[in-house]
């Protein structure tokens, strides 16, 4: 069996507005990580924590599925087990009252759970069994989670997620069961609404939502279908059709005919209407932009050779003041992904402006910050090499690289660190 050690980095970026805190690292033996941190004060002591999900391998119990680390010295504050991997990015509400964040959290094995920040223990579970329908109803993977409006008016925003993605099913078996998207009470896990796909195929991608503020029920969520191998399509919905189980009046956006879509999309602004458009990729390595009002297509551009599985990243990339994106994708077709090829793609054009090919494969995205203060944004990458030891085997080591579009170039911002760093994104 594979032995884990999760190592967990905290230190200093510094940019034009520095800042002091010691940096400190923490290894977590026979632990591994998909997730993504997410940061709260959960002790009251003016730093922001660190939460995290965590695991063995695939269908492994672990006592340390999901943990909060104090954010000035990596000590774990709390703990909690998980039936498998918990492979989600948390987010955090308040449903306790006790003025600390609590903490929402996804996985393999249906594994849902709510999580009082301050303690640790758990609030609630979803209870997959009680809405088995007797065993008729199949419940899958949880992915990220979002709140909306207080659906069942108990004062609390609820969660909008998706489920599905059955493990058991041959990687190119058209025949697996359809996805769905529900909505769950923050405060008790209870079930409160349930769609089906309206194309009965199953879903792996977290819900993006463009809300409306005056009328809940209809802010618009993107949602699609398909996976590596099997196809897809790409839907525009709102929050009503959910409640309703209405799903089959969504609008279709986008066709793929032989892989899905699986990267969470954006809601911004490129055609400079004051609405927000929507910019999505295909696993088949395409990007595309649709008007958000008229789901018009605006533009799609493609990398060659290559499979989406990460996130876009938004940012001010040149000099126009339309919104440009950052992609990070596989190169080759799945399951034989070795490699990263990135591109930063001009926002009002579709035009790639920057391509370059850094790092083996992994599903980490690209976040943005402005590093040299000069106006236009930076993007910092995480960035997976191997080298071959003198003892003839590999040795795996991750890094952050920084992209400066100013200069076209990409620098090493960090000294190489242990280990592979799968799908993790950096927080700053």
């Amino acid at each position: 069996m594979p032995k884990f050690l999760l190592f967990l980095f905290f230190f200093i970026i510094q940019t034009t507005h520095g800042f002091g805190q010691e940096s400190w690292t923490i290894v977590l033996p026979n632990i591994g990580t998909f997730s993504s941190p997410r940061c709260t004060d959960l002790n009251n002591d003016g730093t922001k924590d660190i939460v995290l999900g965590g695991g063995r391998l695939e269908f492994q119990k672990c006592d340390t599925a999901m943990f909060a680390l104090d954010g000035k010295t990596g000590k774990i504050l709390w703990n909690i087990g998980a039936r498998d991997q918990i492979f989600g990015s948390a987010v955090l509400l308040d449903i306790t009252n006790d003025g600390i964040e609590d903490a929402f959290i996804n996985g393999r094995s249906s594994e849902l759970k709510a999580i009082d920040g301050a303690n640790g223990k758990e609030v609630w579970s979803f209870d997959t069994t009680f809405y088995s329908a007797e065993g008729t109803k199949k419940w899958f993977n949880f992915y990220n989670p979002q709140f909306i409006h207080d659906v069942d008016q108990d004062g609390f925003k609820d969660i909008l997620i998706a489920n599905g993605g059955d493990i058991w099913v041959l990687p190119h078996n058209p025949n697996r069961a359809g996805g769905k998207i529900v909505i769950i009470s923050s405060k008790t896990g209870k079930l409160l609404a349930e769609a089906v796909m309206p194309d009965g195929c199953e879903i792996y991608m977290s819900i993006s939502i463009n809300f409306n503020k005056k009328e809940p029920l209809k802010s618009k969520i993107i949602f699609g279908t398909g996976g590596e191998t099997i196809r897809g399509n790409l839907f525009v919905g709102t929050i009503e059709m959910v409640l309703k189980n209405k799903l089959s009046e969504a609008s279709i956006l986008d066709i793929s005919l032989y892989k899905g879509f699986i990267s969470p999309p954006v809601w911004v602004d490129i055609n400079q209407d004051n609405e927000k458009d929507i910019v999505v990729s295909s696993v088949d390595g395409r990007i595309l932009a649709f008007d958000g009002l008229t789901f018009r297509k605006i533009w799609q551009t493609k990398l060659d050779d290559t499979e989406a599985y990460s996130s876009l990243a938004v940012g001010k990339f040149n000099t126009d003041e339309i919104p440009d994106f950052f992609v990070s994708f596989a190169q080759g077709v799945w399951p034989d992904l070795s490699w990263t090829k990135q591109a930063m793609i001009n926002g009002q054009s579709g035009k790639i402006e920057y391509l370059d090919s850094l790092g083996y494969y992994q599903t980490s995205s690209p976040v943005v910050v402005d590093i040299t203060g000069d106006g236009i944004d930076e993007v910092l990458l995480s960035v997976d090499y191997q080298i071959i030891n003198d003892k003839n085997t590999k040795e795996f080591y991750t890094t952050l690289y920084a992209i400066d579009f100013t200069h076209n170039e990409a620098v090493p911002i960090v000294d190489r660190l242990p280990g592979h760093n799968v799908s993790s994104t950096a927080w700053i």
